[in-house]
């Protein structure tokens, strides 16, 4: 089959370890099963793996990818959920696993023709959903998902501040969070992504660390060192950041003082169970409301995509048509 595989580590340069060929058909063990591919979306985990973050060298070469939609052993036209662990070592979420992995961690990823997963870990997909719309949901859109609706605690009408607009779980964030009535500030060093946070439903944009209008109730925060002063001023008394990754950095200032004099919460949230994925889906199917996507290209095509998301040069999700 073809696909796209993450062959050599190199941090500093990880497009050099990037290779598109075939590779061996996936041969299921038991209780799993394989789908075939239609769509798969671009991960910026999947530029970390490249950069040997999360994929040690003995397990290269690796195909890469966390994201796909396609149709399963029975015709049936499911998501792909890509957290492989045990449930029952979570209390029945996966994510709460310690040993859980990724696809392309330690398993073969999606970015091919067919991919092998656990028969648990299909969701179908609704109708209302075309494959490339459904291959965004997995990874980015089921994370943003979780934040919002499990982790935020927020009460409708509520004030939000979301950090680093134009990635996958901004934009998703920015989307939902609109979509359900919230009033949504987001952050960009770029004007022209500023203005396509407004275009998504945000209600203002503004550059990086620059004061609000207004407190907010929660802060999304997926930047971490960079943002993470400003995020702690964005909040009103009582306000809570959520936060699912540190892009920046993982050592800010902790600003107890603010913290507890303001009463402060910070709370982390990781990916999204399977049942979540399935309730995402529907969310979209029965709202209306849909992924951004940047572009779509095929998965010959890999590279370009790649180099794009290095760059930061999208708003959205980069879908690959397999």
């Amino acid at each position: 089959m073809f696909a796209i595989t993450a062959a050599r580590i190199d941090h500093d340069d990880p497009l050099s370890g990037l290779e598109a060929g075939e590779r061996p058909d996936p041969e299921p063990p038991e209780g799993w099963t394989t789908v075939q591919v239609r769509a798969a979306a671009l991960n910026r985990h999947d530029l970390w793996s490249l950069r040997g973050v999360g994929l040690p060298e003995e397990r290269l070469p690796m195909v890469l990818g966390c994201d796909a939609a396609g149709i399963d052993e029975d015709g049936q036209e499911v998501v792909v959920h890509a957290v492989i662990g045990d449930p029952d070592a979570g209390g029945g979420d996966e994510t709460r696993d310690p040993r859980r992995s990724l696809l392309s961690e330690v398993h073969p990823g999606t970015l091919a023709q067919r991919v092998a997963v656990p028969r648990r870990n299909l969701v179908p997909k609704p109708a209302e959903l075309s494959f490339e719309e459904a291959a965004c949901l997995p990874t980015a859109w089921l994370t943003a998902y979780r934040m919002l609706f499990a982790r935020a605690g927020l009460e409708p009408g509520s004030t939000v501040l979301i950090q680093g607009a134009g990635g996958g779980v901004s934009s998703a964030l920015i989307r939902m969070a609109a979509a359900v009535g919230h009033r949504v500030y987001a952050t960009s060093r770029d004007e022209g992504k500023r203005d396509r946070a407004l275009q998504l439903g945000a209600y203002g944009a503004v550059a990086p660390g620059e004061r609000l209008p207004e407190k907010a109730d929660v802060v999304f925060d997926s930047v971490g060192e960079a943002t993470w002063g400003h995020s702690l001023r964005a909040l009103r008394p009582g306000g809570r950041i959520v936060t699912c990754g540190a892009t920046s950095g993982d050592a800010p200032k902790a600003e107890l003082n603010r913290m507890f004099f303001l009463q402060l919460s910070a709370v982390g949230s990781t990916m999204g169970s399977r049942d979540e994925l399935r309730r995402l889906a529907e969310f979209c199917a029965r709202t209306g409301v849909r992924p951004e996507i940047d572009r779509v290209l095929p998965l010959d095509s890999a590279r370009e995509g790649f180099a794009a998301m290095e760059r930061g040069e999208l708003f959205g999700k980069i879908v690959f048509q397999v």
